[in-house]
C-alpha cells in the first residue's frame, strides 16, 4: 500500500475529439457503397475494432461521476479519481494533498490499521493510491466477486479516515524519508527543477511532496480543511474495470458516495493559473560522474487541439539508450545520430499536459564531454520538425503512437486509470476509433504548422545537474530555436 508520486514522463495523453462514424442502430461502423448496397471491404475489420466493451457512465445526484467497463474477467479494478492534486496548495500548505494520501491507509472509524491491511490481504486484494500536480487516486484490484467490499473499503477510507494525531507523527517521518528516496531519483529531480524554473511562482512550480519545512508543520486542521474544501462529488470519478457489472457499481456508489457533499453555493474552488516563463536553473557538481538535462517549451493542455499532433511529434523524436540495438538502422533519427555519435547514455521525449498547459521536450543524460553536441542536435532536430519532416516519418511516429495506446491498456488497471483520468479530463471515456481517427488525421504539413507554434523562435525551460560546464548559456540555447537561412 506505499504511495508513491505520478511519474511526470509516463502520462499518456489521450484527447476529446469527434471522429465521424455512420452507424447503423444496434450495429458497428458501416460504410457502403452509394447505389451498390455492398459493404466495402473494410467494413469487417472496422467493426470488428469497435467490437469492444462499452463505457457505461451514470452520474449521482451529487455530482459525482460512476465509469466503467465490463470485460467480463474474474479480477477487477475500482478506484476514486479525485481533481485535486498539489496544483490546488498554496506554498504554506503544499504537500498536503500527498500526506492526505498516505494518511487515507492509516485506520478509519469503522477499521484499524491493522484491520484493513489484514482484510485486503485475506480478500487477496492490492490497495494503492498516487498523488499528481492535478489528481489525487485511490483504487483496488481484486476478484470480481469482491467489488462490494473493494467500494466499501475505498469510501471508508476517503470518507472515515481518522486522521490520528499518533499516525501523523509516524507518516511524517515516512514522508520525509520518501523525499530523500526522490532525491537520489536525478530524473525526478530534474523534473521537479524544470517545473520550478517553467511556472515560476505558481502552483505547477511547486513539487508534490513539498518542502521539509512544510512536512514537519502539516497538522490534521490542515488534512481536514483539504477534504473539506476539495473533495466535493463533482469533482470525483468512481471508475472500474475487468469483471464489472455496471448497474451493481451504481448501486454501490449510490450508497457509498451518495451523501457526499456537492457543490457548494460559490461553487467549486477555481483552478489557480499557472504562466509559463522561458528560464533556467543549474545545479553544478563536478563530482557527478554524467549530466542530467531537461529542455522544454509550453506545450498545450489535455484538450486542446494541437496535444494529439505533439504527440505525433514527440512519438517522432523518439527516445534511446545504449542497451538499445540498431544503430544507423534505428527510425528515429536523433537516435540515429546519439548512436552513432556516441552523443549521450539516453535520452526520452516527453509530453506533460495540464488542463490549460503543458511541457513538450527532452530528457537526456549525457557525458559531460558530450554534452554541448547532444544539445545541438536535439534542437536541430527540432527545428526540422518544424521545416522540412517527412510524410513517411510521420507515418511511422503515427502507427507507433497508436501501437502504444493499445499497448497501454492491457488489463483492467491500466484501463481503469484511463477511464478515471479521461472523465476528470474531458468528461467522458474517448472510444478507441475516435483517438485513432484523430491520429491518422495528421500529416507531415499539421507537424510542421504545430511544433513552428509551439517550438520555433520559443524560450525554453531549461533544467540541469551534473557537470554541466559544457551546456551552452541560455542565450546560445535561445538562439538555436530557429533556423537562418544561408
Amino acid at each position: 500500500m506505499a504511495a508513491s508520486t505520478a511519474r511526470l514522463a509516463a502520462r499518456r495523453l489521450l484527447l476529446p475529439w469527434c471522429a465521424r462514424l455512420v452507424r447503423a442502430p444496434g450495429a458497428g461502423a458501416r460504410c457502403v457503397h452509394v447505389g451498390t448496397g455492398r459493404l466495402r471491404a473494410s467494413q469487417a475489420a472496422t467493426e470488428v475494432i469497435l467490437n469492444v466493451p462499452e463505457t457505461r457512465v451514470s452520474p449521482l445526484e451529487n455530482g459525482l461521476q460512476v465509469a466503467s467497463e465490463d470485460s467480463g474477467l474474474s479480477t477487477c479494478t475500482v478506484g476514486l479519481w479525485i481533481d485535486a492534486g498539489s496544483r490546488y496548495e498554496n506554498e504554506k500548505n503544499n504537500g498536503t494533498a500527498h500526506f492526505l494520501e498516505h494518511m487515507a491507509f492509516k485506520g478509519t472509524k469503522k477499521r484499524s490499521q491493522l484491520d484493513l491491511e489484514l482484510e485486503i490481504e485475506n480478500m487477496g486484494a492490492h490497495l494503492n493510491a498516487y498523488t499528481s500536480r492535478e489528481q489525487t487516486v485511490y483504487y483496488a484490484k481484486a476478484f470480481s466477486k469482491d467489488l462490494p467490499r473493494a467500494v466499501e473499503i475505498l469510501a471508508d477510507i476517503i470518507q472515515n479516515s481518522t486522521l490520528g494525531e499518533a499516525e501523523i507523527e509516524r507518516e511524517r517521518g515516512v514522508i520525509l524519508r520518501e523525499m530523500q528516496e526522490v532525491e537520489t531519483n536525478l530524473q525526478e529531480v530534474v523534473f521537479d527543477y524544470l517545473h520550478a524554473t517553467a511556472y515560476q511562482k505558481t502552483a505547477l512550480g511547486r513539487t508534490i511532496l513539498g518542502p521539509t519545512e512544510n512536512i514537519k508543520s502539516i497538522n490534521r486542521n490542515d488534512l481536514v480543511e483539504y477534504i473539506t474544501t476539495h473533495y466535493k462529488g463533482p469533482r470525483m470519478v468512481l471508475a472500474a474495470a475487468g469483471g464489472v457489472c455496471h448497474d451493481e457499481l451504481l448501486d454501490l456508489a449510490k450508497c457509498h458516495f451518495g451523501n457526499l457533499p456537492s457543490a457548494p453555493e460559490g461553487g467549486l474552488p477555481p483552478l489557480p493559473p499557472c504562466s509559463f516563463t522561458g528560464s533556467e536553473v543549474r545545479v553544478r557538481d563536478d563530482k557527478m560522474p554524467l549530466a542530467h538535462v531537461a529542455v522544454a517549451v509550453e506545450a498545450a493542455g489535455w484538450a486542446h487541439p494541437h496535444t494529439i499532433p505533439l504527440m505525433v511529434a514527440n512519438t517522432l523524436i523518439g527516445n534511446w539508450d545504449r542497451s538499445f540495438g540498431g544503430g544507423v538502422n534505428l527510425s528515429s533519427k536523433l537516435a540515429q545520430i546519439a548512436c552513432h555519435g556516441n552523443l549521450c547514455h539516453s535520452f526520452q521525449s516527453f509530453n506533460t499536459c495540464y488542463t490549460d498547459t503543458g511541457l513538450w521536450g527532452l530528457y537526456m543524460v549525457c557525458e559531460p564531454s558530450t554534452l554541448q553536441d547532444m544539445v545541438h542536435f536535439v534542437q536541430r532536430e527540432w527545428i526540422r520538425l518544424c521545416t522540412s519532416v517527412t510524410e513517411n516519418e510521420v507515418a511511422r511516429a503515427k502507427n507507433l503512437l497508436k501501437t502504444n495506446m493499445l499497448l497501454q491498456l492491457d488489463g483492467s488497471t491500466p484501463i481503469c486509470e484511463d477511464i478515471g483520468r479521461q472523465m476528470l479530463c474531458y468528461k467522458r471515456r474517448i472510444p478507441i476509433p475516435e483517438l485513432e481517427a484523430r491520429i491518422e488525421a495528421v500529416d507531415a504539413q499539421t507537424i510542421r504548422e504545430v511544433c513552428t507554434k509551439y517550438i520555433y523562435n520559443k524560450h525554453p525551460a531549461v533544467a540541469a545537474i551534473g557537470p554541466i560546464e559544457q551546456l551552452p548559456e541560455y542565450n546560445k540555447i535561445c538562439s538555436g530555436m530557429y533556423w537562418l537561412r544561408e
